[in-house]
């Protein structure tokens, strides 16, 4: 008599660690589409959830979706994205893997002409969206966070830490993996002189290194 298998149920939960994390991750993400924590979702495209491998020992924070972000669905896709992109490599994380994603998952705005020019988030919506961002470090687990402008400081540190004081530094945070302290992308494309955007540049690739420099530190370690 043949054996007879049993079949596996769909809803079951993946039994490899790396498979677990990426099912959960995208449980929240389908669940985040639908949000209505706050009221930013009445004036936004869609929910923009954080993108990137489910199994990585980085995790970048930035601050909400912005106008190309929330009309294309996806983190970082505008200018600011480029500027972060351009960054990463220069910093030597080009090859690294990453989760990068924002404290706040809809485009907060106001009109300006024709433009919809980005409003920083309140606390309180930090706080509504605060759900989606524990859970995505709690399913990818990071070993380094990092919190790209004071949006993403404060959903990370809470109140007290201030980029201008702590920018460059590493702080411990509730969630477990150090946070290191910068700014955001779109803070270099305000600059107008093309000297100071430079040097600006420059400043986020130094903070950046850092990262590079921690991670392979552990690697080291692991490998010895």
């Amino acid at each position: 008599m043949a054996k007879r298998t049993r079949s596996k149920p769909t809803n079951s939960l993946p039994v490899g660690r790396s498979e677990r994390r990426h099912w959960v991750l995208e449980r929240l993400r389908e669940d985040a589409r639908t949000c209505q924590r706050c009221d930013l979702w009445r004036h936004s495209t869609q929910t923009v959830f954080g993108e990137g491998p489910a199994n990585t020992d980085l995790m970048l924070v930035g601050e909400q979706p912005g106008d190309a972000e929330d009309i294309q669905g996806h983190p970082f896709v505008g200018p600011a994205g480029r500027i972060l992109l351009e960054a990463l490599s220069q910093a030597g994380l080009s090859d690294t893997p990453y989760y990068l994603t924002n404290a706040v998952k809809h485009f907060k705005w106001e009109p300006r002409g024709k433009r919809r020019i980005h409003v920083r988030p309140s606390t309180s919506e930090v706080l509504a969206c605060s759900y989606w961002l524990e859970g995505e470090i709690a399913s990818v687990r990071p070993r380094v966070l990092v919190a790209l402008g004071a949006t993403a400081v404060r959903a990370l540190l809470g109140p007290r830490p201030r980029v201008s004081r702590d920018r460059g530094h590493w702080l411990p945070s509730v969630f477990g993996p150090p946070v290191l302290v910068t700014v955001h992308p779109s803070s270099v494309l305000r600059i107008a002189d093309r000297e100071e955007r430079h040097a600006a540049l420059n400043a986020l690739v130094h903070d950046l290194r850092q990262v590079t420099s921690r991670l392979a530190s552990r690697d080291a370690r692991t490998t010895s």
